[in-house]
Order: C-alpha cells, then structure tokens, then sequence
C-alpha cells in the first residue's frame, strides 16, 4: 500500500527544523556565558536582541504588511524555545507575544501602521501591565481607572509585576471605566502609555530571578491619555486580551522549554564525561534513569506547546485549553530537568559556573505565572471536564 503524506506537515516540519538550526546558531554564538555576564553587571543583552530583529526573528509572528515574517505563534515558539536552549531566555520575548497580537487583531490602523513596524524589527518595545497586588488572578478587580475627560481619558491607580518597563517606549494598560456592566464588573480598556508620560512613576522590585529584566510597581497619577492610545474599542479589552494571553502562556511554556533543553544537554554531558572509581557516572541507571525520565516529560512538554501554538494560528486564537496545558506541563517539566542536571553535577550544580542553578527561580516562576497553576487547573477542571466553577 502506498503511503499518503501530508506536504504541508513535512514542510512544516521542514522549515521549523530550518528555523531552529537558524535561530539556535544565531543565539548559540552568544550562549550562557554571555547571558549571565549581562546578569551579572545588571545591563540589557542588547546585542542579542539586536541581532535577533535584524535577522527577522522578533517579528515572524508579524504580518508581512507591517514587516513581519507572518508566521504565527508556531514560528515564534520555535524562536522563543531555542534562545532559551542556548542559555538565553529572554523574558521580553514573551512579553511580544502579547502585545503584537494585540495590536494586530484589534488596534486601528494608525496604531498598527505606527507600532508593528517597530515591533516587528524589535527596534519599538512594549511592556504590559495588568497585574495589580489586590486583584491577583482576577482581572475584573483591576482596580486602575480611566476616567473619561474632554476627547481623552485621565489614568490613576497602581500595577505590579510589570517587566522592562526602563527598555521599552510605551507601556499597555489593563484598566477599567468608572461605570460598571451589568453584572457588576468593571467593563474593561486597553492603553498604549508612553514610559515618559507625566504622573508614572515606578519602583524596582528585587527577585531572586537571575534575569535581565526588572519588574517594577507603577504607579500612575492623573496621567492623561489621549483618544489615540485607545487600543481596540473602549470597554472591549477583556476580549481583546485573549489575542495575547494564550500567545504569553504559549511563550513561557517554551522559554521552559528551552531551559530544560539546556538542563538536559548539560546534565548528560557531565553524566558521560564524568568518571568515579574509572566508570562514567551516566553508566548507572541511578543517575542516566531519572536523566531519561526528565527527558521524556520535556519532550511531552514541547509538543503540547507545539500543538498550542499551532491550534492558536488555526482558529484564530481559541487555544485556550492547549495554551494552559502546555505552561502547565513545562513548568513543571522544566523544573524536573534542571533539578536532575543540577544533581548530576554534585556540588558543581550550585556553581554559577555551571550555569544551571541560575536559571531555576526563572523556570519556577511559570508555576506562578503568567496564570498560577491552581488557577490553570480551575480552569480545567470547569471547562474541559464540566464541574462546577470554584470561585
């Protein structure tokens, strides 16, 4: 019997695997040492970003219209994961992944015209601000208003958890209207703010996370925003935020994705070339069996990423189960990994040398963010299996 090929897989598979050879020497030519010598002296990894958005990877999510490669979350997932599995993970590439689809789907065109240029080529910056310290998981408690005044809106309240905002030109705010909806809740809008605007002001927050961006508290004070900034239709943001919250859970789960790659690739090659008593250590089903494991859990991980990122191009976003699932299983099979190599190395595993214990609190805040997993498994548990919402 003859088989039956599917062209379009094998030549999507064909181009991923060119995309990754591409990106992965592109940002392997930096690699760990780098990107923990940028850490360590507090700076930006700025060549790296640079070189990434001349080679058109920033912005393959982007339409070609605007400068894009045009090719969806499936494209960017393969860019995000391996930057990461060359000791690189960039956070501000997830936080692309939010606000460029955004704008896409629903901005006018003036803002797509002005912004997804410069997003595309990474030489324009976005940061997002939605978290809020007494709202947590529940964005209809944003507490951040915009008052309506003259032909514009006046911004007062407070976000945490915002990240790069000293890298980026503006900043996308969460806020609500002053009137409510019908069930009560605050009817929501979405804001382009430039960084310099008068009344934000912001505080660093200290993390153990060994990473180039810094989170910070906002805070914004009777700041005017004019009509233009509106993203999309007013009172419409909640439904204009799922453009980008299931690309954000798509891109964490591959930035854990990528660290544990890394994890992998080096706790197996310690495990090969490290001998006691004339034996390689990786001889011993104690220390090559729970190595195996962990590889098998990273692998599962990278292809419900895969699938989520490749469900979200094909129907137009609605990847809400598979985006969950794939930040869920790379959270956690990320953490698996890196705690395997780290062990692998002995004592060597807590030597920033190493570079692997460095890189724990980053994976381990996808169990936390972008959606807690106890929130993810909610959602699970009343959406895919029909029980009854618990909260």
């Amino acid at each position: 019997m003859a088989q039956v090929f599917n062209s379009t897989l094998v030549d999507t598979a064909e181009h991923h695997a060119m995309l990754r050879d591409s990106v992965g020497k592109l940002a392997g030519g930096f690699g760990r040492r780098y990107f923990q010598d940028v850490v360590r002296r507090k700076a930006k990894p700025v060549e790296l970003w640079d070189a990434l958005g001349e080679a058109g990877f920033i912005g393959v999510h982007v339409d070609e219209a605007y400068g894009g490669g045009g090719g969806g979350m499936a494209d960017y997932n393969v860019i995000v994961e391996e930057v990461a599995a060359q000791g690189c993970p960039i956070l501000s590439l997830v936080i692309g992944s939010i606000c460029a689809p955004i704008i896409q789907g629903h901005a006018s065109q003036a803002m797509k015209d002005a912004w997804l240029p410069g997003l595309a080529s990474g030489k324009k910056r976005l940061a997002f601000a939605i978290t809020e310290p007494d709202a947590g998981s529940n964005t209809h408690n944003v507490s951040t208003v915009a008052r309506p005044d003259g032909d514009g809106w006046v911004l007062n309240g407070a976000k945490y958890w915002t990240s790069a905002v000293d890298e980026v030109d503006a900043i996308m705010v969460v806020a609500r209207g002053e009137e409510p909806d019908a069930r009560g809740r605050g009817r929501l809008s979405l804001f382009l703010v430039p960084t310099d605007a008068e009344g934000i002001s912001k505080t660093p927050i200290e993390t153990a996370l060994h990473v180039p961006e810094t989170s910070f508290m906002l805070y914004f004070d009777n700041v005017q925003i004019p009509r233009e900034a509106l993203v999309g239709t007013e009172g419409e943001g909640l439904k204009h935020l799922f453009s980008g919250l299931n690309p954000e859970r798509i891109c964490a789960a591959a930035i854990n994705n990528g660290i544990a790659r890394y994890a992998i690739e080096q706790g197996a090659r310690q495990a090969g070339e490290r001998k006691v008593w004339g034996t390689p250590i990786g001889a011993h089903q104690g220390v090559s069996h729970p190595l195996a494991a962990a590889y098998v859990g990273v692998q599962q991980a990278r292809l419900m990423t895969a699938r989520a990122a490749q469900l979200y191009d094909e129907s137009s976003g609605e990847a809400g189960e598979a985006s969950n699932m794939a930040k869920f299983a790379s959270a956690d099979a990320s953490l698996v990994a890196l705690d395997q190599a780290i062990q692998v190395h002995g004592g060597n595993g807590m030597a920033l040398e190493y570079g692997l214990a460095d890189l724990w609190f980053i994976a381990r805040l996808h169990k936390t963010a972008p959606v807690s997993r106890e929130m993810v498994l909610n959602f699970f548990a009343q959406h895919s299996l029909g029980l009854p919402k618990s909260y």
